[in-house]
């Protein structure tokens, strides 16, 4: 059974992080054969056909397994969510339910340890194209896709997921022989490869945030015109079930208007649309993105430099029961060590509800539960102090 298959058993042992080389081959080879165009010429027939398979297995990329397989943003018939698939697997970028599962695993995970291909805790490379050969992070949970594992035919195809693009590779050659083969498959494929990765790799790091998300999402003008849409990730982010991510005039979102298109040919239906409240940014936070964006802010308290700071006083203070033991020779003198040790503790200089929104609305896009962050940051940072107190050798003698 192949290992891609969602019955298949899981391997043995814990997937590991390295790299697994021979695996790599294959897509070093394909990116290789673009140089075959030094031997086989390179007319305007073929790069206009690689534009054109560009175009349409992009917009199969961003239509089929990002907004319909990932996020199930719109509805269409049982045979057309087949050819979409289809069409999509003909790009070489595996399965459509391997793409649906890591997709929705680095949505619940987005620019966390756990995220699949974060720049943010990876660098560039390694999200860009590396993590794809990494057992660890390329190893997909079925069970997260179990509305779409329930179609036999799906199953089947993202078995033999390469079949699709083999079979475009093939029909190039039949075509236009070895150049439309080089350039119009080949060339078209490498550039779809990386297209697509740069959502993963650039736009996490390149671009504007003009929500609040708890991740590294951003904006990118020039990402959704190379992808039809898709640049509009920090937009996506905020709310992921809607089917056009471009929410304003000028957010060009070509793969949405195609699908618009369709609707009014009855291919595709129910297109989810942002509410208006979540477009205005009027929509309170989620408790899990509030939960994040309180802990980034909590970071910016230096709460471990604030603890050894009260230690290195406490050391050079002496102890609660050695002051109760001279209290009963020198009263005065006990209370004034008394009072000493008093104004150590409150040596730490912890940050106010209000220092902490000033410092998230600098750090983050503005946001109608700025006021629950500040809270929670200073509830978060009381609990670190805490806990970095009750360590071994840090309570005061």
């Amino acid at each position: 059974m192949h290992p891609d298959h969602p019955k298949a058993p899981p391997p043995s042992g814990e997937p590991h992080d390295d790299i697994i080389y021979p695996s790599t081959v294959p897509f070093v080879l394909v990116h290789l054969a673009v140089f075959g165009a030094i031997w086989t010429g390179v007319s305007a027939t073929a790069v206009w056909v690689a534009v054109a398979l560009y175009l349409v297995r992009m917009w199969a990329i961003t239509a089929g397994f990002h907004r319909y397989f990932s996020h199930r943003s719109y509805k269409t018939s049982r045979a057309f969510q087949f050819a979409l698939a289809f069409l999509a697997q003909t790009s070489a970028q595996r399965g459509a339910l391997w793409w649906a599962a890591i997709h929705r695993h680095h949505h619940k995970h987005s620019d966390t340890p756990e995220d699949v291909h974060s720049p943010v805790h990876m660098g560039f490379w390694a999200s860009h194209v590396g993590w794809i050969f990494r057992p660890k992070r390329n190893t997909a949970d079925f069970d997260s896709i179990q509305d779409l594992t329930r179609y036999p035919e799906l199953v089947w195809l993202n078995r033999f997921h390469l079949v699709p693009a083999i079979l475009l590779a093939v029909a190039c050659f039949l075509a236009g022989g070895w150049q439309m083969l080089v350039v119009g498959f080949f060339w078209s494929t490498v550039a779809l490869y990386h297209g697509t990765f740069f959502i993963n790799s650039l736009a996490h790091v390149v671009g504007s945030q003009r929500y609040v998300t708890g991740d590294d999402s951003r904006n990118n003008w020039w990402l959704a015109l190379i992808t039809l849409g898709e640049g509009w990730h920090n937009n996506h982010h905020h709310y992921q079930s809607a089917t056009a991510q471009g929410w304003r005039w000028y957010e060009i979102d070509i793969s949405y208007y195609l699908l618009k298109a369709l609707s009014w040919t009855g291919l595709v239906w129910d297109l989810r649309a942002p509410p208006p409240e979540v477009v205005d940014n009027a929509r309170p936070l989620g408790r899990k993105t509030l939960e994040n964006v309180a802990t980034q802010l909590a970071a910016t308290v230096p709460v471990r430099k604030m603890v050894d700071d009260l230690k290195a006083r406490w050391d050079q203070l002496p102890g609660l029961e050695e002051i109760r033991a001279s209290a009963v020779k020198a009263r005065e003198d006990a209370e004034a060590r008394l009072e000493e040790y008093l104004a150590t503790l409150s040596h730490l200089e912890i940050p106010t509800v209000e220092e902490l929104r000033a410092r998230a609305l600098r750090m983050y896009a503005d946001t109608p539960s700025v006021d629950e962050i500040a809270e929670r940051a200073r509830e978060l940072v009381l609990e670190a102090i805490s806990a970095h107190l009750l360590e071994p050798g840090v309570q005061p003698a």
